[in-house]
Formats: C-alpha cells, structure tokens, sequence
C-alpha cells in the first residue's frame, strides 16, 4: 500500500450491520422470553438508551458491567416490563446477537482483497462473547491479521492506553502509516485523535462532525477506503 502499513477496524456499524443484528436478536429474545412483540417503535427507544448508555461508556463515566445490564433496565421500565429480567436477558442476547451477519458495502469481499497487501487488525468495545461469535460467523476471524477487543485490553476505546495495548501487540510501526476506520466519532476517530493515527471515518448518512475528533478521510462507502490507501 502507498501511504499506510496497518488498518485498524471497526466492527460494529463499520464491517457489519450492527442495526440489523440487534433487532433481530432483540426481537427474538423477547418472544423467547415471553415478552410479547417488540415493535419498531420499541426497537427505536431502545437504541436511542443503548447509544446513551455506550457513550457513558466512552467517557468513563460507567462500567462495561452496568451499561449492559443498565440500558435493559431502563429500556425495561420505561416499555412496563420487569427490569429484573435485565442480567439474563443481556446474557442471552450477547450469544444471540452474533447470529445475524449483514455486511456493511461488501466488506468481507474489501477486507479479503487487502489480504497480504496491508496488515488489518479489529479493534472493538463489543464483549469478548459477542464480537468472537460475529466474527466467527462473518469469516473475518480468518481474514484479520488480530483481533483488539478492549474487555480483554482493560479499557475501552477512545483511551489512549487502548492503543497503546494494540501498539505493543503489533510491532514496531510508524504511527503516521496506521489508519483506524470506523463510524463512531466518539471511539474511533476520537481514540485514533488520542492515538497519533490518521483517521477514517465511515460516514454513510452523512452526518456532521460537531465534535473535538479529527477526521482525516471520511468515506460513505467502505469501497471508498481503496483510493486513501
């Protein structure tokens, strides 16, 4: 590749349709949980908490441990369901939500093209459970040169210390030859900020950037990534 060594990869909303997985996997577990149909309008509230919920996340504000059992807990209480079910039903649904795989713009098919040309690597705040089921499902298990999932690194994306983790995993490399790739300002291009990289932001809908984290590409179709490397 021209400019860069290693891409660090977003999993969720980046490589996969993380959208489509969770409403499949909620939807399921709610008719095997004995909780009556969840609707769009349900599904809606309820990404709207768990987004809140990651962002706190993010800032350090929480525990990996109390978003995801806490976002339940709300969304729970707030539909008139027992949040007492909140624990297992989170249980339950990090196995199930690697059952669904949707590719996000032909990702395994652009991921596999750079096979041998560039050193890719996944970075993700998904759980261990959760991200080793997708990846295995989606076949980039075996297309990725490693995977960073930050409840086994100690902390979470956007940290510093996260890449520092990944950094002293991968070998010498020149920070200005690693570009991390993802949709999240607020983890991805915020922690590639904090790391040194260059920076991608995968912008699909067009949204605007109206935070501190800079962007150095962004792209609204992966296949875009080709002409930056």
């Amino acid at each position: 590749m021209k400019h860069f060594d290693v891409i660090l990869w977003d999993v969720d909303g980046t490589l996969l349709n993380f959208l489509e997985a969770e409403k499949a996997a909620i939807r399921s577990l709610f008719s095997e949980f004995g909780l009556g149909e969840c609707t769009d309008e349900m599904l809606g509230r309820y990404s709207g908490i768990n987004r809140k919920y990651w962002n706190r996340l993010e800032r350090g504000e929480m525990t990996k441990a109390e978003i995801l059992v806490g976002r339940f807990e709300e969304f729970f209480a707030a539909e008139g369901l027992a949040p007492s079910l909140s624990g297992r039903f989170n249980e339950a649904y990090q196995v199930r939500l690697g059952d669904t795989v949707v590719f996000c713009d032909h990702s395994k098919e652009l991921v596999g093209s750079l096979v041998g040309k560039i050193r890719q690597y996944v970075v993700s705040n998904g759980t261990v459970v959760a991200q080793t089921k997708k990846l295995l499902n989606s076949g980039f298990d075996k297309l990725m040169d490693g995977v960073f999932l930050s409840e086994e690194i100690g902390f979470e994306k956007p940290a510093k210390e996260f890449f520092e983790r990944v950094f002293e995993q991968i070998g010498d490399v020149e920070r200005e030859r690693v570009l991390i790739v993802g949709d999240s300002l607020s983890s991805d291009i915020l922690g590639g900020t904090y790391a040194g990289i260059r920076t991608c932001w995968y912008n699909p809908g067009g949204s605007v950037n109206d935070t501190e984290a800079r962007v150095d590409f962004e792209v609204r179709d992966l296949n875009e990534i080709v002409a930056v490397l």
